[in-house]
């Protein structure tokens, strides 16, 4: 690929050029970092799955999970999910009660859902501004679209516009 054989970049080893000429032109070498660039992530693997809908419905056995159980409408099962089964539940599930069912428990959790920036924010320490308007402090977010983690944002301006204080 075109990328690997431009200078400056850090990859030249990958085009065989890492000082030894005996190694240089082996085919272990060029192979190793053009098959590892072949299977890359690309930008389309963070995109949510969208549910299946096949074209061609077959009835299946009874025994076959068609639908969502019924506990999963319970909402004490989401007071014993861990953080990241209702983070999946909440991105994943869009418009479902049980999205619903995850965000109460979020919340309850101390989580705020920002509506600008799509993500869940809690509290790292006691904000350092609090107006009318705002509060700015270290707050955790979960990064859902590049990292699937809670990462920590220092000096960050909450406006309560933003805020999504009912759960609808």
């Amino acid at each position: 690929p075109e990328f690997i054989s431009r200078p400056g970049i850090g990859l030249d080893f990958l085009n065989g050029d890492s000082g030894d000429p005996a190694a240089a032109n082996t085919s272990a070498t060029k192979g190793a970092g053009y098959d590892s660039f072949a299977h890359m992530p690309t930008g389309a693997d963070r995109e949510r799955q969208r549910p299946y809908a096949p074209q061609n419905p077959y009835p299946v056995p009874s025994s076959f999970p068609g639908r969502i159980l019924p506990i999963f409408e319970n909402p004490a099962v989401f007071e014993k999910l861990g953080t990241d089964c209702l983070f999946f539940i909440f991105y994943y599930k869009q418009g479902t009660y049980q999205q619903y069912l995850s965000a109460r428990e979020l919340k309850k959790q101390g989580w705020r859902y920002h509506k600008k920036y799509m993500t869940w924010f809690q509290r790292h320490e006691e904000p350092a501004v609090t107006t009318d308007e705002y509060e700015q402090g270290t707050y955790i977010y979960f990064d859902w679209e590049s990292g699937w983690c809670q990462r920590i944002k220092q000096d960050f301006r909450f406006e309560y516009s933003f805020l999504e204080d009912s759960l609808q």
